[in-house]
């Protein structure tokens, strides 16, 4: 199934989160937080200003991204769970 989200929205599959410390100690599911990174896969078309333009939106699928903890609605598609969320609620792009 395809999703493409509309005006400023964006979907993001999180990354997945380490389980092994430094040390080596494996932490269970039950310990770890849900990701604040994830990987943009649909983008929408843009924001629509007050003047009726639309803004091209400054990220792009594929771009590793950086939310907060509580943002965004999460969404179960084909037995994943996506993210959808405002490009304003992300805080930076992830560059290597």
């Amino acid at each position: 199934m395809k999703i493409r989200p509309l005006h400023d929205r964006v979907i993001i599959r999180r990354m997945e989160e380490e389980r092994t410390t430094a040390g080596g100690i494996v932490i269970p599911d039950s310990a770890t937080e849900k990701p604040s990174q994830g990987e943009i896969i649909a983008v929408g078309n843009g924001k629509i200003l007050d003047n009726g333009e639309v803004r091209a939106l400054d990220v792009k699928v594929g771009d590793k991204v950086l939310f907060g903890k509580y943002a965004g609605n999460e969404v179960k598609l084909d037995d994943e769970e996506l993210l959808v969320m405002r490009e304003e609620d992300i805080m930076g792009v992830i560059e290597a």
